[in-house]
């Protein structure tokens, strides 16, 4: 079965596991090739892209894919 990926936008209010638990924060910016995030090169093409998000409880910054994403309602 194939999963289609949803594209997602800066701005998208998101939510995804982490170790803590259920965690949500809002997109702020898309990679869209190779990038290199807190001393590691992290893969993304136009095709695969990743996101950074500001968590909203701590305004921490975070990259995920977007299969590891969901879009939650405003």
């Amino acid at each position: 079965m194939t999963r289609t990926i949803h594209r997602f936008k800066v701005g998208d209010h998101v939510g995804w596991n982490s170790e803590a638990g259920r965690v949500s924060g809002h997109i702020v910016g898309i990679y869209d090739r190779d990038f290199d995030w807190k001393g590691y090169t992290h893969h993304a093409s136009p095709d695969d892209p990743q996101y950074e998000i500001r968590s909203d409880k701590t305004e921490h910054l975070a990259v995920h894919k977007g299969t590891a994403l969901r879009l939650l309602k405003s």
